[in-house]
């Protein structure tokens, strides 16, 4: 799968040469480099292979084919939970991602759908983490795509979520009603915190409400296996919580027990003693319940995923036995 990036052509540009408006558009490349990859066939206008004397006129696709580098492996071991002529559900593994991005392109769920699905055919209603497994929503059609994302930004979607953290998280049900906002103290940018209403005087003003319930499954060795829902839908909520909670996500390098981690992960210098430290290769989180309406009978309807065997394992869980998040 190539790389392509697409423009259409401005009508004041009309009667201007490819290469040259190439030249003045795109200035990461020389003249001399934009010659050579029309030569070899990277350009494109109309879907047609471009030459560098050619003209342009007002309305013309200019595509341009990047080279497609090396992409980290993934686990393409994802399956399909359920499907009709509107829905999609799949259960992902982890170490998947969703949509391209950074490093990944061909390597994402998308990318493996589009072998068997038209482009225009794949809406995804939820996404997931890299890391996080379990059950992605995609609509077939763009109204069906429309109308379950309302029933998301209404909240009348139920989800359920099995984690695994670090500790004997206690007993009962612990609803966490607070609010998420840019971890300042730390040096991963894109990190949250947690932090209930009443902790600061004055509420920021990027502060956004969220709300999750826990309640405890099953402990064992120093850790707790935690069932999940969250009411709010925000970036990280569930890993935020849990750590400013004191229970870190098991194999969260960004929530875990140590965010230099990711530091190191990032830039691959991730040690044995690390993986250890770790426990899982990935973060311990999985979406394991679905439930919202049909887009187009309006029936309830519910999608379910047991405890991947990386997670299940670290508690003797079998996967084939009744999921103990049930």
């Amino acid at each position: 799968m190539k790389r392509r990036a697409s423009i259409r052509i401005p009508s004041e540009n009309t009667g201007v040469q490819l290469l040259d408006f190439l030249c003045r558009r795109f200035t990461y490349h020389d003249r001399s480099t934009w010659e050579d990859l029309i030569q070899h066939g990277r350009v494109l206008v109309n879907g047609d292979t471009a030459f560098s004397p050619q003209t342009l006129s007002g309305g013309d696709q200019l595509q341009y084919i990047h080279s497609s580098p090396p992409e980290p492996p993934v686990n393409e071991d994802y399956s399909i939970l359920f499907e009709d002529r509107t829905l999609l559900v799949v259960n992902k593994p982890g170490n998947l991602p969703c949509h391209p991005g950074g490093r990944y392109f061909a390597h994402t769920l998308w990318g493996l759908l589009k072998s068997n699905y038209s482009e225009d055919s794949i809406f995804f209603v939820n996404r997931l983490d890299r890391e996080t497994s379990g059950i992605v929503l995609i609509a077939k059609t763009r109204d069906a795509a429309i109308n379950c994302q309302k029933q998301f930004l209404a909240g009348t979607v139920r989800k359920k979520y099995g984690v695994i953290v670090e500790g004997d998280f206690p007993k009962g049900i612990i609803h966490a009603d607070g609010y998420l906002q840019r971890d300042q103290e730390s040096l991963i940018r894109k990190k949250q915190r947690f932090f209930y209403p009443d902790a600061l005087k004055i509420l920021p003003t990027k502060a956004k409400r969220c709300s999750t319930s826990f309640l405890l499954i099953q402990q064992y060795d120093g850790k707790s296996l935690v069932a999940a829902k969250p009411v709010t839908g925000r970036l990280h909520q569930i890993r935020a919580t849990l750590l400013s909670l004191g229970y870190p996500v098991t194999g969260d390098k960004i929530y875990g027990v140590d965010e230099t981690l990711f530091l190191r992960f990032i830039e691959d210098r991730l040690t044995d003693s690390d993986r250890r430290n770790l426990c899982l290769s990935r973060q311990g989180l999985h979406a394991e319940f679905l439930e919202l309406n049909h887009p187009e009978s309006g029936r309830s309807i519910q999608f379910f995923s047991h405890l991947p065997e990386d997670m299940a394992g670290l508690f003797g869980i079998r996967k084939a036995c009744k999921n103990p998040l049930d």
